[in-house]
């Protein structure tokens, strides 16, 4: 996907609807951690007698299906992510926003992002929320797995504390190098790998 960067944000969308059975081809996106795969809501409903619905002798319609609708929105410094699905609503917030190196202390002003998330996610009306942590590749795969738990742990405290909410249910993982949207072979992939994201269901 092509990313558009105009100041001070970024966004880039794209939707496919597809139409007719098409060959499938070896899936070549990023992994992502397990449940965390996009879905869609049902497409627009299309008739197959439509004189207008121009299709070979003896050609029917696949079932019509939405993959999927993404709009991406990241501020200036890449500091901060979001990502809007049909489903879910993703933020990514860099690892040095919100701790020192090799900390799992939060800053002082990583409270006010999350506050923020916690405020987005009051609005969702959701009440289950995914919070990762992940690392780059450098050190031990054994301290990455630690450090991006005990990352996850404490974004998820102000989060728990934000929303004061016991009808809310938290997934809090630590994937450590595991899962890299960026390249670890650049101090600046690496940067981008060194994140905690949160994420929830859309209302």
């Amino acid at each position: 996907m092509t990313r558009t960067r105009h100041l001070p944000l970024a966004v880039t969308t794209a939707a496919f609807l597809l139409l007719a059975p098409t060959t499938a081809h070896a899936d070549d996106t990023p992994s992502v951690p397990p449940g965390t795969e996009p879905s869609a809501s049902a497409p627009v409903k299309i008739d197959p007698t439509d004189p207008d619905l121009k299709l070979p002798e003896g050609a029917t319609l696949a079932d019509p299906k939405v993959l999927d609708i993404k709009s991406v929105v990241e501020d200036q410094s890449g500091d901060e992510r979001r990502e809007d699905t049909n489903a879910d609503v993703k933020f990514a917030l860099q690892a040095e926003v919100l701790f020192s190196k090799d900390s799992a202390k939060l800053s002082g002003e990583s409270k006010a992002r999350i506050d923020a998330i916690a405020d987005e996610i009051k609005k969702q009306n959701a009440t289950q929320v995914r919070v990762f942590g992940f690392t780059d590749n450098l050190g031990s795969s054994a301290h990455g797995d630690v450090l991006s738990r005990q990352r996850a742990n404490a974004v998820q405290a102000v989060l728990d504390q934000d929303l004061n909410d016991s009808n809310i249910t938290f997934e809090v993982r630590g994937y450590g190098e595991q899962y890299p949207i960026a390249d670890n072979s650049t101090e600046e992939g690496r940067r981008k790998n060194r994140r905690v994201e949160v994420t929830f269901p859309r209302s």
